[in-house]
């Protein structure tokens, strides 16, 4: 759906040339939610608009919906959507009017049934005859979503969907990219919330002027910290942090622990200790661990996984380069 080879893009600055975008080599899949993740600068707004054929790219290659970026530039923009940070309406002019505008320019066929089945389904037909300019952020933000719709296209850009809106406006636009994401359409979101990318994405890119890399969070946590069990254990059992490392001990000799590490526990004020266990697959090997520890007295108190966010994810990946190559 979204190919690119050693896509780049410079500009001259300062008696010198900046480097946006360095090499890209990415593939997005048709029907996926893409997340395209980076620090201001780091070039994800630029890559957008070549993808878009809105600014040429200095070298490489790309295709969107099978077309030639560079050749087939305004084909590609009749099957692409585009919602920018800011939205960008014209603002003295009502919000169905907005969008009759842009659903005669992409050639709509049944332009007041198109306008209106987007105004309805992102909740302001009662507001349709209102000056766009009148909206809240929110507002503007899920009209510009409209505007980008309006043709149907399998391809829709996202960039910084959900930035400056509250936390309600928020959830509005991210609910409305769940639904289309049903639909079938190929979602490239360009955003900062982490969280919003762990809840949208099927993948993510960590970018910074070159790919670092690709995969969903979970392969990503998994490649990068493995996987481990943290079991917490009930202090009137232990003796001390003597018992829990003679704990540790038995439990490091089962064939697939990795490593173990014993930690204070103050859990609640309760004290004890947790055994942080590294494995191959805790769902398989969790019972086997939790039979060897009652067996030689400990108390659990719980048994979790420990997950490691998305931003431990990001912030290693732009720190250390691993995997996928060097920021």
């Amino acid at each position: 759906m979204i190919r690119t080879e050693g896509l780049c893009k410079y500009f001259a600055g300062n008696g010198k040339e900046v480097k946006a975008v360095d090499g890209l080599h990415l593939e997005v899949r048709r029907g996926e939610v893409f997340g395209f993740l980076g620090p201001n600068g780091a070039g994800k707004t630029t890559t957008v608009r070549m993808l878009a054929c809105l600014i040429a790219p200095s070298a490489g290659r790309a295709w969107v919906n099978g077309l030639a970026v560079g050749k087939a530039n305004l084909a590609i923009q009749a099957t692409v959507g585009i919602l920018t940070e800011s939205p960008g309406l014209y603002e003295r002019l009502s919000a169905r009017y907005n969008l009759e505008i842009f659903a005669e320019l992409y050639g709509v066929k049944d332009v007041k049934g198109q306008v209106e089945k987007y105004l309805r389904l992102l909740g302001l037909w009662d507001r349709r005859d209102a000056e766009a300019g009148t909206f809240s952020k929110g507002m503007k933000q899920k009209l510009a979503i409209a505007r980008a719709l309006l043709h149907e296209p399998p391809v829709l850009f996202m960039d910084e969907p959900t930035a400056a809106l509250d936390p309600e406006a928020a959830k509005t636009v991210r609910d409305f990219i769940e639904t289309l994401r049903g639909q079938g359409r190929t979602i490239f979101l360009c955003t900062h919330n982490l969280d919003e990318a762990e809840r949208l994405c099927d993948r993510i890119g960590v970018f910074r002027q070159r790919l670092i890399a690709v995969d969903t969070p979970d392969a990503l946590r998994r490649q990068l910290f493995g996987r481990q069990t943290v079991v917490s254990l009930t202090p009137p059992v232990l003796q001390g942090a003597a018992q829990a490392e003679a704990l540790a001990g038995s439990v490091r000799g089962l064939p697939f622990v990795q490593h173990v590490a014993v930690l204070d526990d103050d859990a609640g004020g309760r004290g004890g200790y947790q055994l942080v266990i590294s494995l191959d697959d805790p769902a398989l090997r969790n019972p086997t661990i939790i039979q060897l520890l009652v067996a030689q007295g400990a108390q659990i108190r719980f048994v979790n996984e420990l997950r490691h966010s998305l931003e431990d994810v990001y912030l290693s990946l732009m720190h250390n380069g691993q995997p996928g190559g060097a920021p």
